[in-house]
């Protein structure tokens, strides 16, 4: 009789227990803030797919001009620098519709340099030098693979990077490149869109 007494006193209690539980706030995890991608801003030297839905004989791959311009079969010229993909599509669409009815147009960024600013340039003693897209969190280390490394006249450690600041200044920042390279990974800094390396030769 006493067994059967606990047995039911002690039910009653964890009943009891887990309504008091079912009554505790519920606790929400934090969600981590979602970011937007990247915008890619079109550049003079890009090559850009024109596609014109149902229209193959306006559909084309064309360059982008040294002034940002193109041009495809019945829009003899338009801006495409300084505008990402979308934006190209929409204002095709409106010049192409003089001609097309409901133009459906899709813009593909076939090969890319980019817009001067988001272009990461290095100039002098390196193996190629030119023009490379930035990537985000680029290092001086990631850009010395794009172009190759250094030649065997390059004064490596009096490198430098320049870099316009937002209040148009310009900063300049010395950079131990041969260093870097040889293995000393404290010299490998982050670059910047706009920024320019600079890799003097050795005067001996």
């Amino acid at each position: 009789m006493k067994s059967l007494l606990r047995k039911a006193l002690f039910c009653v209690a964890m009943t009891a227990l887990l309504g008091a539980c079912s009554n505790l706030p519920t606790v929400t995890q934090p969600t981590t803030p979602t970011t937007s991608a990247e915008r890619y801003i079109i550049g003079p030297g890009d090559a850009l797919e024109i596609y014109v839905r149902d229209n193959p004989t306006v559909t084309t791959t064309v360059p982008v001009r040294p002034d940002g311009r193109i041009s495809i079969p019945l829009v003899q010229s338009i801006m495409a620098a300084g505008k990402t993909p979308d934006q190209l599509a929409e204002d095709l669409q409106k010049d192409l519709s003089r001609y097309i009815r409901s133009p459906l147009v899709t813009v593909i960024v076939k090969s890319f340099v980019g817009a001067y600013a988001q272009q990461v340039r290095v100039v002098g003693q390196a193996v190629t030098p030119k023009s490379v897209p930035y990537r985000n969190g680029m290092t001086v280390l990631d850009l010395m693979i794009d172009v190759g490394g250094l030649t065997k006249f390059a004064a490596g450690n009096k490198a430098k990077v320049v870099r316009h600041l937002p209040d148009g200044k310009e900063e300049t920042i010395p950079v131990r490149l041969a260093s870097l390279m040889n293995g000393e990974v404290e010299y490998n800094i982050a670059m910047r869109p706009g920024d320019i390396l600079i890799i003097p030769q050795s005067l001996f």
